[in-house]
């Protein structure tokens, strides 16, 4: 019998789509982005992250006062109670995500163990 992995991974990604923890992530989503403040601290949060990554890639210092920029962002995106509730529903997803990925790599964690 030939196994189409990638069938298999698409069908996940469908059964995925259908869990409580995905929906709620999906509804958390849409209320902040509905919300243009919030959306923008949120657009600004990723392309400082995104920026600060690059940095990373690129061999360059990520200096103090870059870091200091992400804290301060992020701590006034944690006082949106919006913001606090996606950041609930994503670990809750995080959390699923963590499971299935110790289920899929299982064949190679056990590998390499025997």
């Amino acid at each position: 019998m030939t196994v189409n992995i990638y069938d298999n991974a698409n069908e996940m990604a469908d059964a995925l789509r259908q869990l409580p923890q995905f929906t709620a992530l999906q509804a958390a989503f849409g209320k902040m982005k509905a919300d243009p403040i919030a959306y923008g601290m949120y657009q600004q949060m990723q392309q400082i992250q995104g920026e600060l990554q690059q940095k990373q890639m690129s061999g360059q210092e990520v200096t103090d006062e870059d870091v200091q920029q992400l804290r301060d962002l992020g701590d006034k995106l944690m006082k949106v109670d919006m913001m606090k509730d996606l950041m609930d529903r994503e670990r809750e997803m995080n959390s699923v995500m963590d499971e299935i990925n110790g289920i899929v790599t299982k064949p190679i964690t056990d590998l390499y163990r025997g």
